[in-house]
């Protein structure tokens, strides 16, 4: 740009597509005006153009053009106010200020636009890199501005998006802290800014600059996340604690201390950190989820979960209680997403999916000892619909019947083929669960939130859609699932579903209500996904509902005494789950906790002896017994490759 403050060459970049086709429309009407004499409606029309594409030169060159016509660039200013403003005229008006060097207002409004939309390009503006801005702009307010968009919520480190959006932004703040190496907060901000691109050897020398040029408590606080983002984290702990003794004010600070110490494995040294921010004020939104997370992370009892859930629920706007359930309930088994399925069905299907031999058209013929949940072979079906499966025998404790007289069944049998005892849904109900349903979440409390949406949904057709289940969505993740893990969606629908039925009948009292009696039927039903799901659902209620968790302890609990005793004869693929549902109800006595315990550590130990018949195992000789199924019908004459038998058949109506 030139200095005569002429808006030529503001930008340098290219665009193309919709934008490009959304901003050159404005800057068509935008120049109509103009010749029309209407500069105010012009200058809409520019600013929407700006909007449409920030790094498009012909919107500039418009801008341009309208200073010219209102005689010179801090004229059209006026066409630009902030009493009312919208995002492209504020960029407009930013560099309109460039062009009347006024850079420090210029700066200023341009950050308020990169705070407010980070992703996009609005910092790819020439005069941001004139090589003598250092000297034309305040420190002070380049150190501001870093501010106003760091302190915007951005993540740390910076996504792709982000690094290629500010990268103009930040190399203009390079530029100005290497011409004034002595200002302290513009060191600390812009090591904040070097840490969110990663360069960890600048971020940590301009913090320790801003520390040597003034020791303020900002600046120690950025040396010490400098650090700990390098991966420092000892030292980051000794530059925070040196701080706290000197100026021990700083809630946030003990629990950025208490965390560190957590983080790298040594919780019980961060504890007594958390506690003194409780002890100081435990009002503060920080304090107390972080001192729940710390326990939890020094002895991993649910306790501190629940009590988590429960401060939540009192103080809504304490979003950190969240962050910290989400972040402890990462990886655990059912607390953050469902598990795989177990059964050697399953694995059928995964060894399915894995050959590039076999594709969804091809008649498959499967052979199995024992009887195995009715989901899991109707997920193989859903994939492979050619597939006929025979079991051959039951296993005793029967899997196929309800386990106490129950008012709601999803599941009937006609020998040891599974049918669906309810009838399908519509088709508004299916595509209800399969929007809302999802394989991982951030936390129990975060899913059931999440299934509030299916509360409009009748009970009778969410139970239509636990076996009767949507294919995944038709997008990225949903691709991914029905190409590698089918059994994890079907799971999140049934998951979903029973989050749904939960949400049902609120305002009834809880011991009679329908939401109750249809999960503790499903709960003791045909043993099946259906049960982990209903099971799932019900411990959200009470993680929810502290009126319900007696209750639903004892149920969870009776339902498992009858899964262990049936694993003493024959594999309980559901016993795992429900072994970690009943370890996640902490109100329980220890003595109603500890089969929980036992029995996961069987199922374990179980898993990992090499001579027990595990999932992998079963599959295999699900496979092979099929196999020599199909060479024995060939050697009698029969069809070697038979049509589907119809395991999920319908009722006649």
């Amino acid at each position: 740009m030139a200095d005569s403050g002429d808006l030529d060459g503001l930008h340098s970049c290219s665009v193309g597509g919709a934008e490009r086709l959304d901003a050159e429309g404005e800057i068509a009407v935008a120049r109509l005006a103009m010749d029309g004499g209407d500069l105010a409606h012009a200058a809409t029309h520019v600013g929407n153009a700006i909007a449409s594409a920030p790094q498009l030169p012909e919107a500039h060159e418009v801008l341009g053009e309208l200073a010219a016509r209102a005689g010179g660039a801090e004229a059209a200013l006026a066409l630009f106010p902030m009493d009312r403003p919208y995002i492209g005229a504020v960029a407009a008006r930013a560099n309109l200020l460039a062009s009347c060097g006024q850079w420090n207002q210029a700066v200023r409004l341009l950050a308020e636009v990169v705070a407010t939309e980070p992703g996009r390009p609005w910092s790819e503006v020439a005069w941001l890199s004139r090589r003598d801005l250092p000297d034309l702009v305040n420190p002070e307010v380049v150190a501001q501005s870093i501010g106003r968009i760091v302190g915007s919520g951005l993540p740390d480190p910076f996504p792709e998006v982000l690094r290629t959006s500010l990268r103009p932004f930040y190399d203009t703040v390079r530029a100005v802290t290497a011409a004034c190496p002595q200002h302290a907060m513009l060191l600390s901000l812009a090591s904040g800014l070097a840490r969110r691109y990663g360069d960890h050897d600048e971020s940590i020398a301009w913090a320790r600059a801003a520390v040597a040029a003034e020791p303020t408590h900002i600046s120690a606080v950025m040396l010490g996340y400098a650090l700990r983002a390098a991966g420092r984290p000892d030292e980051a702990i000794a530059v925070w604690t040196d701080e706290l003794a000197r100026d021990p004010s700083d809630l946030s600070l003990h629990v950025d201390v208490a965390e560190l110490y957590a983080a790298t494995g040594r919780p019980a040294l961060g504890l007594p950190w958390a506690e003194k921010a409780v002890a100081a004020n435990a009002e503060d939104p920080l304090v107390v989820p972080a001192l729940h997370g710390i326990r939890f992370a020094v002895d991993q009892d649910p306790v501190h979960l629940v009590a988590l859930v429960d401060h939540l629920r009192e103080h809504p706007d304490h979003d950190y209680a969240a962050t910290v359930l989400a972040q402890h309930s990462r990886g655990r088994p059912w607390l953050a997403g469902v598990s795989p399925a177990r059964e050697a069905t399953a694995n059928v299907l995964r060894q399915f999916l894995r050959s590039p031999d076999i594709r969804a058209h091809h008649r498959l013929s499967v052979a199995g000892s024992a009887v195995e949940a009715p989901s899991s072979v109707l997920t193989l079906l859903q994939c492979y619909p050619g597939a006929e499966l025979e079991f051959r025998s039951v296993p005793e404790p029967d899997p196929r019947h309800p386990l106490r007289p129950v008012g709601t069944q999803v599941w009937n049998y006609l020998g040891t083929a599974a049918e669906p005892a309810v009838p399908a849904p519509p088709a508004e109900a299916s595509e209800a669960v399969r929007t809302v349903a999802e394989h991982a979440w951030p936390s129990l409390p975060a899913a059931y939130d999440r299934a509030v949406r299916l509360a409009a949904v009748p009970i009778t057709q969410l139970l239509g859609v636990l076996v009767h289940p949507p294919l995944p969505r038709n997008d990225e993740r949903g691709q991914a699932l029905a190409a590698n893990a089918p059994d994890l969606w079907v799971r999140a629908v049934q998951a979903f579903a029973c989050l749904g039925i939960a949400h049902h009948g609120t305002d009834t009292p809880w011991p009679e209500s329908e939401r109750r009696r249809v999960l503790s039927d499903l709960l003791v039903g045909p043993e099946d996904w259906v049960t982990e799901a209903a099971a799932l659902a019900l411990l959200a209620v009470a993680w929810s509902e502290p009126a319900t968790r007696e209750d639903i302890g004892r149920l969870l609990t009776a339902r498992l005494t009858l899964a262990m005793e049936a694993f003493r004869t024959r594999p309980v693929e559901v016993l795992p789950t429900l072994c970690a549902l009943v370890l996640a109800c902490p109100w329980l006595d220890e003595r109603d906790r500890e089969p929980a315990r036992l029995a996961a550590e069987a199922v374990r130990r179980s898993d990992e002896t090499p001579a027990s018949t595990d999932a992998e195992q079963r599959g295999r000789e699900l496979v092979a017994a099929g196999k020599e199924r199909a060479r024995e019908k060939e050697r009698s004459g029969e069809e070697a490759e038979p049509r589907r038998r119809g395991l999920f058949r319908r009722r006649r109506r």
